[in-house]
């Protein structure tokens, strides 16, 4: 798990950790010691983290991003619960919104996986989405419009964040590969943060009817 996003919440602190809750059958596992399987397997990846991690690599945080971590965690419940009602709201506009084109977002009845998303996840979808643009809205014009949300590859953040997905993450697969997966140039990543619900749709919309016009 990266904790530099949402558990940290604020994009100070670089850190991740690994989850093990010790439920996972290592006996099958070709590599692994004999005394473990004849013991108790469970605690085989637990073991193996610890030595490979911190003993062999010294992978231990330091103090300063550790305690910036620590502090985020404290609001981490309401933090999503705030992000993920953002987003569905902010999702819900878009969608029906004449700058763009499509919403992708697990919240919205379109979305393929919402069925099995409100099931597993009682009712909030978390705080990603992605955005196609209307045909003739480029995707930078509309980015440099947003006067809350920020232009960054960070997500998880307590801001608002954004960025063309085509030109950033996905830009090495080039075009055609990226046609192939269904990702469009104009495909913006949002990352809603947890500003007022009414601000964000503002800043939304005022971009959007600013590219529209222009």
């Amino acid at each position: 798990n990266s904790l530099s996003k949402y558990i940290a919440g604020h994009g100070h602190a670089l850190g991740g950790a690994v989850t093990d809750t010790g439920l996972y059958d290592w006996s099958g596992y070709a590599n692994i010691y004999e005394s473990y399987r004849k013991g108790a397997p469970t605690g085989w990846g637990l073991t193996q983290i610890k030595k490979k991690g911190l003993r062999d690599m010294g992978g231990t945080l330091a103090a300063e991003p550790a305690h910036r971590i620590a502090i985020g965690t404290e609001t981490l419940a309401l933090r999503m619960a705030r992000h993920c009602s953002n987003a569905l709201a902010l999702a819900t506009f878009l969608q029906g919104h004449p700058g763009v084109a499509r919403v992708h977002y697990p919240g919205l009845s379109s979305h393929a996986q919402h069925q099995r998303a409100s099931e597993l996840f009682d009712g909030r979808y978390g705080g990603l989405l992605g955005v196609e643009l209307a045909e003739g809205i480029d995707c930078f014009d509309f980015l440099n419009r947003l006067r809350i949300v920020l232009m960054a590859t960070h997500l998880g953040d307590t801001r608002s964040l954004a960025l063309p997905a085509a030109h950033t993450i996905y830009y090495e697969m080039g075009a055609e590969k990226r046609a192939q997966m269904g990702i469009a140039d104009s495909l913006i990543r949002v990352s809603v943060g947890i500003e007022d619900e009414a601000d964000l749709l503002f800043d939304f919309d005022q971009a959007l009817r600013g590219c529209l016009q222009s």
